[in-house]
């Protein structure tokens, strides 16, 4: 029968201890990284295998954790969980996936399963559709440690990475005004979510600050979708004195925006300019490409691992200082649909 390999046959292998070794394998702090490498390579030289509820008895751990994403089909939440399995591959954590389709009972039914499951830790984006948050608090509440990605609502005090969405929206409705066009219209979404709130307030902040009037009925709340843009370029396109640009909250509302301007032959962007938000893998591939606001998906991912990692670490040590958010830049990707000049 081959014999399988334990921490202590690397610890007599490496001349180590179990402990150190043990902590190398698990990425743990304490050791260096040239001690981590040695002991991983020789690891995978032994061919050891970790004997997963072995480990989780005797440390608590299961090394795996939950990730809530709102949808499946948006390429930006992929975006951001590519960067978290990178990661978490690096420090031996395995991801469970969960998506909630937008709907608060899918959440819900997503945050039991993780919980069933004794994951260490959960990484989250709040559904569209959420408004009330019991089934967040009750994470916390456990003393699982939770952090939000992209979409954080800033009243649960639960720690967070976000993209500047206030300052995304001021410089690509600021774009629209350099370019020279003169009534710029938003198509806004729900805004009990705090993303789609920054948005809007960052539109109205430009405008103010060139000396253009707010004026609301330039400002179309939609469900944040493809047929959304379609429905406010109709809507928008029938009042007295028309936009002749719009910024959208999103790259699939802004998307709809550009096909209702197509399907009425306005020409994009010299009668009509469009600017979206996310920087979807779409936009550059569109006719006209879209101008769009890139909110750094990967690293967006990769510091919420971080974050959540080091909550997991400290777990249960009240002199440990939290950071509670990460605020990461937006970049701007003007493209086609806005660059008139």
């Amino acid at each position: 029968m081959n014999h399988k390999v334990t921490i202590a046959d690397i610890a007599r292998e490496l001349n180590l201890t179990g402990a150190t070794v043990s902590r190398a394998l698990n990425n743990r702090k304490g050791t260096s990284e040239d001690t981590r490498k040695l002991v991983q390579d020789a690891a995978e030289r032994m061919n050891y295998r970790r004997d997963r509820i072995a480990y989780s008895l005797r440390s608590g751990r299961t090394n795996i954790i939950g990730v809530i994403i709102p949808s499946a089909e948006i390429n930006f939440f992929g975006s951001v969980v590519h960067g978290i399995e990178s990661m978490a591959n690096q420090h031996g954590y395995s991801v469970l996936i969960y998506q909630s389709n937008e709907q608060p009972e899918y959440e819900k039914k997503g945050i039991e399963t993780f919980l069933s499951s004794r994951v260490d830790g959960i990484l989250a984006s709040i559904a569209k559709e959420t408004t009330e948050f019991s089934h967040y608090l009750e994470i916390k509440e456990r003393g699982v440690p939770l952090v939000f990605f992209d979409r954080a609502n800033d009243s649960l005090n639960i720690p967070s990475v976000v993209i500047d969405d206030y300052k995304g929206a001021y410089v690509a409705t600021e774009h629209l005004i350099r370019q020279g066009y003169k009534r710029i219209a938003h198509i806004a979404g729900q805004q009990h979510l705090k993303i789609f709130k920054d948005r809007l307030d960052g539109y109205k902040a430009a405008l103010t600050a060139y000396g253009i009037t707010v004026e609301d009925e330039l400002v179309y709340f939609g469900n944040v979708s493809i047929e959304a843009g379609r429905q406010a370029i109709q809507s928008l396109l029938s009042l007295p004195e028309p936009p002749d640009a719009v910024f959208a909250v999103e790259d699939f509302t802004a998307l709809g925006a550009v096909k209702e301007l197509k399907d009425k032959k306005i020409d994009i962007p010299e009668a009509f300019g469009v600017v979206g938000f996310a920087n979807e893998s779409f936009d550059e591939h569109i006719t006209p490409s879209l101008s769009s606001i890139d909110q750094q998906t990967v690293q967006m991912g990769k510091e919420a691992f971080k974050l959540l990692l080091e909550l997991i670490e400290d777990k249960g040590d009240i002199h440990v200082q939290r950071r509670t958010q990460i605020v990461l830049e937006p970049v701007t990707r003007f493209r086609q649909s806005s660059m008139r000049r």
